[in-house]
């Protein structure tokens, strides 16, 4: 019983050879890699290939591993002791109320099958070593009904992985490891070839062109960038032109009174020439003459100067 491909998956010599070894040590496969690269297909294509049928358990966030065995639908033992039309013999039997799960499906099969417990890196961390016992002796105890259920015929066991987490050791030393790689550009052409088989190949020529001077056109660009960044840079330590982008340096404000006067002095004299050269174009109303209060010059609001030299705008 080999696994050697088939006519929808593309598989490697290193997949394979991981494949036909789980199946000989009879162990389950843990398949890791980034999504998208055909795990949960492997498992479908394997059954497919081998003959068997194929269980599979999805597993999500709040999946507990007790569902995969069996659980107890207390809810409908409780109704049907509320019937009086239903069997009083159903509800003493506490078996009637058990739902099996995929893997006592899996162990109760006729025949072997193909077992996937899938994207197991979703649950919980406790949720791999709540299956130990389960993956490493294929059996499990059901406390409801004191009954040990053992596997007719070992599944072959796919367990995938998108790498989400780390899995626990003690998981990881019960199952045989494999990692799926992002295919390479001749492995990809083989797996286009095989699902889209009529799909028609377009001369390289004028693309790779494209691409290329494409590429030619963002390394200029680039280059430019970072021959304005040296510049900038230079200008900025005080090494380059201050004409290409080099900041003067501004001196040192003063801050004393003297030089708050001398402050005040300079802005009462522009005020004293700005208020001249309004008069003289005659737009100074008659609260100015006055020389005392606010006035207003075409809508700017000014108020007396501290100073000796007339008004500012405020």
């Amino acid at each position: 019983m080999r696994f050697e491909g088939s006519n929808q998956y593309v598989a490697t010599a290193d997949l394979q050879l991981a494949v036909n070894a789980a199946i000989t040590l009879q162990r389950p496969l843990l398949i890791k890699g980034e999504p998208g690269t055909g795990k949960t297909m492997l498992a479908e294509e394997v059954a497919k290939a081998l003959g068997m049928p194929l269980l599979q358990w999805h597993i999500k966030s709040t999946t507990k591993a007790q569902q995969g065995l069996y659980e107890y639908d207390a809810v409908s033992r409780l109704r049907d002791s509320q019937l009086g039309g239903v069997d009083g013999g159903r509800v003493q039997d506490i078996a009637n109320y058990i739902v099996k799960g995929v893997l006592w499906q899996a162990f109760d099969a006729d025949e072997p099958c193909v077992l996937l417990i899938d994207e197991v890196d979703k649950a919980d961390i406790e949720f791999p070593n709540d299956l130990l016992r389960e993956l490493d002796r294929m059996e499990f105890y059901v406390y409801e009904t004191r009954q040990l259920i053992k596997a007719r015929h070992r599944p072959v066991v796919f367990i995938t992985s998108n790498n989400e987490k780390e899995l626990p050791d003690a998981f990881l030393r019960r199952c045989f490891f494999h990692y799926i790689r992002f295919p390479d550009k001749e492995t990809m052409q083989r797996i286009v070839d095989v699902h889209y088989p009529g799909l028609k190949k377009r001369p390289a020529g004028r693309g790779v062109a494209r691409v290329l001077r494409r590429a030619r056109n963002a390394g200029a660009e680039e280059e430019a960038v970072d021959v304005r960044t040296a510049r900038l840079a230079q200008a900025a330590a005080g090494r380059g032109h201050p004409a290409r982008g080099a900041e003067k340096r501004r001196p040192q404000e003063d801050h004393s009174p003297a030089a708050r006067r001398a402050a005040q002095e300079r802005a009462g004299r522009a005020s004293v020439r700005a208020a001249g050269v309004l008069v003289a174009d005659g737009a100074v109303g008659a609260g100015h003459a006055s020389g005392t209060g606010q006035r207003r010059v075409r809508g700017v609001r000014h108020t007396p100067w501290e100073g000796d030299y007339g008004y500012a705008p405020s």
